[in-house]
């Protein structure tokens, strides 16, 4: 949503949502709020990537604007953080990732298989937005790019109704773990079909720590 807003490549969104995963697979929900971490991630990102920096006054208009227009229903206040916040909690991020910011992420391998299985842009253009909806799981720290590109694929191909089971077959893969990913991404729709969001977040979200209210200046 952040990265919509903000006209973000989705490299750049991609990164910094594997950043946000991988902070909290080794913190807990109460050591960062998310919703200071979450731009964050999007400002380490976008250097990262070589998006450009984004200026932190646009950053903090955006998040406040997502909360209002998108986010109401959850949050009742105002975006609380301000630059001073997001560049402490920059520092903080880069530790915990222990400076290893460089991520592989499963389009470039998409963009070489559709090559092998032959110009599809409709293929493509399916598996693209699975690989985005992959990062909704936890497969991005799970299986290396390559593997989760070929299930997303394999995915889209059974959407699609296109027979490939020969060329998958002969690919120099572990189709066990490719069916792992498969599952993976098949239970997230299955969830979205009976998920609720604007009924269930605010409980979640009342669980996690408040943000604290930003010193004036």
């Amino acid at each position: 949503m952040i990265g919509e807003q903000l006209k973000l490549r989705q490299q750049v969104v991609a990164t910094a949502t594997v950043y946000f995963k991988r902070f909290y697979a080794r913190n807990s929900l109460k050591c960062i709020d998310p919703l200071l971490l979450a731009p964050t991630t999007v400002f380490l990102a976008s250097k990262v990537e070589e998006f450009g920096v984004i200026s932190n006054s646009r950053l903090i208009s955006t998040m406040g604007n997502v909360i209002k227009n998108k986010f109401s229903y959850a949050y009742s206040q105002e975006f609380p953080y301000r630059t001073n916040h997001i560049l402490e909690c920059e520092f903080y991020l880069l530790e915990h990732l222990d400076c290893c910011l460089i991520v592989y992420q499963p389009y470039r391998p998409l963009l070489t298989l559709i090559q092998d299985v032959g110009p599809d842009d409709q293929l493509l253009m399916l598996a693209w937005r699975i690989i985005n909806d992959s990062l909704r799981t936890d497969v991005c720290l799970l299986y290396p790019p390559y593997q989760i590109a070929i299930g997303c694929l394999q995915i889209a191909c059974v959407i699609l109704q296109k027979d490939l089971k020969s060329w998958f077959a002969e690919l120099n893969a572990d189709m066990e773990k490719i069916q792992e990913i498969a599952r993976y991404i098949i239970n997230l729709y299955e969830l979205w079909k009976k998920y609720d969001e604007k009924n269930e977040m605010p409980a979640i979200l009342a669980k996690m720590p408040k943000p604290k209210a930003a010193p004036q200046r």
